[in-house]
């Protein structure tokens, strides 16, 4: 089906259909499942009556691909010298030394338009994969179309996929024995709207052979040359901070751990400032300072063309720029919630509040 077809077809989708696919009792009986609590899900719906939603949103596959095509573009960039170069000069110092780990549960937002989707942002702390993994599974198919929708191969090794990924950044950081403790950080984690994707990350790490805590910064020390919680040395940072450099009082045991190689910190400093610093789409959006000299022998025409179409394009080198070219190339208003509508897996969208 012709790109302008898939989107006319998904646009009316959207629309008129209003079948709701979600299992309640199914979603129910897994999470208290998992967790291990009969009113987990009770609780749940009655403080964020919001966090599922009842109905999917049809996205067609071509804008699907489209945005894979743009991460894979932003990953490739971000491993090029002169890029990184480039926005390591208005980084933190502490995002200049690279330990290892490329960043655990990256997340692209796009703003999708009659010409293709736009990324938007990439975030670091990004939150939803467990839920969604919940979510994905609970579905009743309405119709044909939703049937072929929610017929995604990856759900089932989705566990898997973050047990790899995880022990993944470990290796990258050098380390050859064994995971053994992760620590979930965030500040006053009870209180965040999405802990309860903690519990569930939580419980898929324990099951797998890897003790976790969720903590909030303050609980953390360094001594004796480790980051500790209770006494016990933590081996890696599952880290969902908005203070991207580490740079606040609190965060300053994290901080001396992470600059001295004690413990494994996913996503890093230097992940935020290699993808997710907004300023990095001004350089990204400007095919000619992408690919100038430094940078030519190193670009993939591909990558090139897919950055040209696909990213916001603008000038300027300042924060500020930075936000009026986001909102100018989404068709943002100046003033709006801070709200994003995220891909998840079964290709809905969902909406996710920023802190």
């Amino acid at each position: 089906m012709p790109v302008q077809q898939a989107r006319a077809a998904a646009d009316q989708l959207n629309r008129d259909c209003f079948c709701i696919t979600l299992d309640q009792a199914a979603l129910a009986k897994a999470l208290q499942s998992e967790v291990g609590d009969g009113d987990f899900f009770a609780k749940l719906a009655q403080t964020r009556p919001h966090l599922f939603s009842q109905a999917p949103v049809f996205l067609p596959k071509a804008d699907r691909d489209a945005m894979q095509a743009i991460v894979n573009a932003v990953e490739a960039a971000a491993r090029l010298h002169a890029y990184q170069e480039a926005v390591l000069a208005w980084a933190p110092p502490i995002a200049r030394v690279d330990h290892g780990p490329s960043g655990a549960f990256m997340g692209y937002d796009f703003h999708l338009t009659p010409a293709g989707p736009k990324l938007i942002e990439v975030n670091t702390n990004a939150g939803g994969a467990f839920l969604n993994a919940f979510l994905a599974r609970a579905q009743i198919a309405c119709c044909a179309e939703v049937e072929h929708a929610f017929g995604l191969s990856s759900l089932a090794a989705f566990d898997d996929a973050v047990i790899t990924m995880f022990k993944a950044e470990w290796r990258r950081q050098g380390r050859n024995d064994p995971l053994r403790r992760i620590a979930i950080v965030d500040e006053r984690p009870q209180e965040q709207y999405l802990y309860p994707e903690f519990v569930l990350a939580k419980r898929l790490f324990e099951r797998n052979g890897i003790e976790v805590v969720v903590a909030d910064p303050s609980e953390l020390r360094f001594e004796c040359e480790l980051l500790q919680h209770g006494g016990r040395p933590i081996d890696l940072i599952y880290n969902r901070l908005v203070d991207f450099a580490l740079g606040a009082p609190e965060h300053a045991a994290i901080r001396i751990a992470y600059e001295g190689g004690a413990v494994v910190v996913t996503p890093n400093p230097r992940n935020h400032a290699l993808r997710a610093d907004k300023r990095n789409l001004i350089l990204l959006s400007d095919p000619p300072q992408l690919t100038g000299a430094r940078c030519r022998s190193r670009c993939s025409a591909q990558g090139r063309a897919q950055h040209a179409a696909r990213k916001p394009c603008g000038r300027g080198s300042t924060l500020g720029g930075a936000k009026k070219l986001f909102l100018q190339a989404s068709g943002r208003p100046r003033r709006q919630s801070r709200v994003s509508r995220r891909q998840t897996n079964q290709g809905r969208l969902d909406r996710d509040s920023h802190r």
